[in-house]
């Protein structure tokens, strides 16, 4: 048989007969191929989890000095408190050591007597507080927008904003009784000021850049003010409504200490003529830890209101 005889033969062998000498190789298979059962989503999930806990892990001691570095002045001052008076660097009579101002805050928090004055400070300060900021944000908007606004209404803040509040509780007291209406509207006029001012100078400080921009585009006055104007005036406006909120319990204590039956003023004022100090110190501390806690609130709302900034070390 010719060669040329031979390789046709081989070449025109019947399909599923297989040589000896020409094993067919097995499929080749995969190491990173999913096992059956397996969801593709579960194997990238893996990774990025795993990548994820390395990341916080490696995170944790920036955390941990970030976290020490801050809470080191407060721990500092509570090592202070307890042991000048323990030490006779101050009478303890009138500033006992921390320990015995906790003792007496869980004593006061046990029988419901912390929580119930807290809850009737916390609705008269955030009623007042809330019933200013929809007073002064849209107030603030309109005298920093509107010229002939400003220039009527001008010379009436002028006077009412350099007026005490404390000054004029007195006058609340007369014209609305000693009820929760003077209280609500003392907290309401001292928060107003915060608000309203810091609005009207956030509206006129906007970067005339971005005015001369939206104008060039032939923006609306209506379409101008909401696309430019007010989320420019976010940061600033901010500033004014978190000053509100310190103002807001500040001045609520004040006035409760003047006429309440409950409340934290009412609390501290009560605990003074009574001479139970490390009552009067509980609450003091709830009043700060409420006031912090409220600012962190504000702060975060800020930052959702404000997520179209640019951070300034970027």
């Amino acid at each position: 048989m010719s060669p040329t005889t031979g390789t046709a033969t081989e070449k025109t062998r019947a399909p599923g007969v297989e040589s000896a000498a020409e094993p067919v190789p097995a499929p080749a298979t995969s190491a990173a191929a999913p096992t059956p059962g397996t969801a593709p989503s579960d194997i990238r999930r893996v990774p990025s989890s795993t990548a994820r806990a390395r990341r916080a892990v490696r995170r944790l001691p920036y955390l941990l000095l970030k976290g020490a570095t801050k809470s080191a002045a407060i721990v500092a001052l509570l090592l202070l408190w307890e042991t000048a008076p323990r030490l006779g660097l101050v009478d303890r009579t009138f500033l006992p050591p921390f320990s015995e101002v906790a003792r007496a805050w869980w004593e006061l928090a046990a029988d419901g007597q912390l929580a119930d004055n807290a809850r009737a400070s916390l609705v008269r300060s955030f009623s007042g507080f809330g019933l200013a900021v929809a007073f002064a944000v849209p107030l603030g908007l309109l005298i920093g927008w509107y010229r002939p606004v400003a220039d009527l209404l001008g010379p009436l803040l002028e006077v009412f904003r350099n007026t005490a509040a404390l000054a004029l509780l007195p006058v609340f007291v007369l014209l609305l009784g000693i009820g929760e209406t003077s209280k609500i509207s003392i907290v309401v006029y001292a928060c107003t000021w915060p608000i309203l001012l810091n609005t009207i100078s956030a509206v006129r400080n906007v970067d005339p850049t971005l005015l001369k921009l939206a104008k060039s585009m032939d923006l609306s006055a209506p379409r101008l003010f909401q696309k430019v104007i007010l989320p420019a005036s976010v940061p600033v406006m901010f500033t004014g409504i978190r000053l509100a909120g310190a103002v807001s319990i500040l001045v609520l204590v004040a006035a409760e200490m003047i006429g309440a039956k409950a409340g934290l003023g009412y609390l501290i004022n009560a605990s003074q003529y009574n001479f139970a100090i490390p009552q009067m110190y509980a609450g003091i501390i709830t009043i700060s830890a409420i006031g912090v806690a409220f600012n962190q609130l504000l702060v975060t709302v800020e930052r959702r209101l404000s997520s179209w900034r640019v951070p300034a070390n970027s």
